[in-house]
């Protein structure tokens, strides 16, 4: 099983003024597709630093995926696919998409998500909105092609095609 880990990003949640669902949503999720995450969510509030240093430290921590919820759209503290943008190596840009193709059929808002899924190292980094809603339609979107992304990132030889 491969280590997963949810990171929510929330200056209330942060401050314990919002309750955080979303991360605890996505860790069954997880769960019920063979990942092994974390039990618990990592909550950090809307900071470059925080987010950064907490994604830098699950790539060296072995984490084969971190899921991200919040922080996606364009409000001002809206920064998550900004610092993302800056840990990756290469972006998956066709997971980001399938993600805002099927929220797009859903809510008109999803044109303005910004979520970015990219590998740094051998982790998966995929950013979600911060609804419980929107985080676990949006991961529910690439569940199919989850499981194989990070198999291959991890240097599973056999082919794609099947």
């Amino acid at each position: 099983m491969y280590l997963a880990r949810v990171i929510t990003l929330s200056d209330k949640g942060y401050m314990g003024e919002r309750l955080d669902t979303s991360g605890p949503a996505l860790v069954e999720m997880l769960k019920s597709v063979g990942f092994a995450p974390e039990s618990d969510p990592v909550i950090l509030p809307d900071t470059w630093s925080l987010i950064e240093s907490n994604l830098k430290q699950s790539v060296k921590d072995g984490i084969a995926l971190v899921l991200t919820t919040g922080g996606t759209g364009v409000s001002p503290r809206d920064i998550t696919p900004d610092v993302t943008r800056t840990i990756i190596e290469k972006e998956i840009p066709g997971m980001a998409e399938a993600m805002r193709s099927a929220s797009s059929q859903k809510t008109p808002h999803a044109m303005i998500s910004r979520a970015l899924v990219g590998i740094a190292g051998k982790t998966l980094i995929v950013n979600l909105p911060g609804s419980r809603k929107g985080a676990t339609e949006n991961l529910e979107a690439i569940i199919p092609a989850l499981m194989h992304a990070v198999e291959k990132i991890h240097g599973d030889p056999t082919d794609c095609g099947g």
